[in-house]
């Protein structure tokens, strides 16, 4: 009864750990959760404020527009023109969608063939691969390891570009890397979308947890903003993981033909999120900057931590909240009695051992790595390696 498209899917990695995680919780365990890209701040009380009020007017009872209410729409582009030197962008081309994933998720069928391919800078989110694939879309992937960073090349783009090239899917700052393109390094590869007439989707989710300096949206590059999808949304830079409110700026074709799509499978995103959303984008970023602050320490902290335990390989991300380490070295260890054999085994090992849930890297990837968020506090992290140093010591 099933199709065979469901069949063929994947789970997501990232929630079936965090599930593997709450089943431990629930028999009584002391788990610490890395799994989840989920900010542990709170959304910011002004925010809720927001959404309090619009739920006293009485007035957003009724569905909204299926692309947004205009005057969030317009406040979008507004930001994006402000903040993000996309010149061109008005509200008539923004989509708000629930969540960034749908976003992703329209942009596929509205624009991949059966046979089209799809060029994904790996390591990548979990869902790209899917979301590429759902339509009939084939994923190219261009990888580039952790002695470069985790960044690609325009070079190994343009190598991987083909007849049946339609897009190049790719996030900045990266989940689950952490690795920031700088702008020279996107302007080169929108000299390859430009010479083969190719589509780029930029996943921005993450341009405010941003360590290096200001962010570079590669639509803000001349020539670039009829070519190119920018997606972006509130859930890490303002803490509204469950908000579920994400969005597009694309051209106009495609933004209609996004709405066309949303207008069939959900129609609009939460009226009372939206107006949270709108107050989020229309305020002081302060409360942004603290938070991005905390993250800073924190990856500080834990790159330290990470690089005190023997056999994990560890680089300096520069944005996001997210280690990615390559963990190889455990490959074929045992301590008696369970056998490593790859990433995912590790990770299941040190939930098992240590109570601490981490993430597989072959979902993103990269088997030879796993993905562990630090969006938790302080004191949870240093617990977490702590327990995970001592159980790696049992493996030989």
């Amino acid at each position: 009864m099933i199709s065979d498209r469901v069949l063929n899917m994947e789970e997501s990695a990232t929630l079936a750990m965090a599930a593997k995680a709450r089943e431990l919780k629930e028999q009584g365990n002391n788990v610490i959760s890395l799994s989840l890209g989920e900010p542990d701040f709170k959304t910011p009380a002004h925010i809720c404020e927001g959404a309090k009020a619009a739920i006293d007017e009485g007035k957003y009872f009724a569905y909204p527009p299926v692309n947004g209410y205009k005057d969030f729409r317009d406040a979008i582009a507004k930001k994006l023109r402000e903040e993000n030197n996309i010149k061109e962008a008005t509200g008539e081309h923004i989509v708000v969608s629930n969540g960034a994933k749908q976003s992703i998720a329209n942009m596929m069928m509205a624009i991949v063939n059966p046979g089209d391919e799809v060029i994904i800078f790996a390591p990548y989110w979990v869902s790209y691969s899917t979301l590429v694939s759902l339509p009939g879309g084939t994923p190219v992937f261009v990888s580039a390891g952790i002695d470069k960073d985790f960044k690609v090349t325009a070079d190994q783009v343009e190598k991987a570009v083909t007849k049946k090239t339609k897009a190049i899917l790719f996030s900045s700052p990266c989940n689950p890397t952490g690795a920031v393109f700088n702008q020279s390094e996107l302007e080169a590869i929108a000299d390859v979308a430009k010479k083969h007439d190719l589509l780029v989707i930029s996943d921005e989710i993450y341009e405010h947890i941003n360590y290096e300096g200001k962010h570079f949206s590669i639509a803000s590059i001349p020539g670039m903003f009829e070519r190119t999808v920018t997606v972006n949304g509130f859930a890490k830079g303002f803490a509204m993981t469950g908000w579920r409110v994400g969005y597009i700026c694309a051209p106009l074709n495609i933004a209609k033909a996004a709405n066309k799509i949303q207008g069939q499978i959900t129609s609009a995103n939460c009226s009372i999120a939206q107006r949270a959303g709108l107050v989020a984008i229309e305020s002081d970023l302060t409360p942004t900057f603290d938070m991005v602050k905390a993250y800073q320490k924190r990856r500080d902290l834990v790159y330290k931590l990470l690089s005190d335990l023997p056999g994990f390989k560890v680089n300096m991300p520069t944005g996001a909240f997210y280690f990615f380490p390559d963990v190889c070295h455990y490959f074929g260890t045992s301590d008696g009695e369970t056998q490593i054999k790859d990433a995912s085994d590790l990770c299941l090992y040190i939930l098992a051992k240590a109570h601490v849930s981490l993430v597989e890297g072959g979902s993103f990837g990269e088997p030879n790595c796993i993905r562990l968020s630090y969006a938790a506090s302080e004191s949870d992290l240093r617990e977490a390696v702590s327990r995970i140093k001592v159980v790696l010591e049992k493996l030989h």
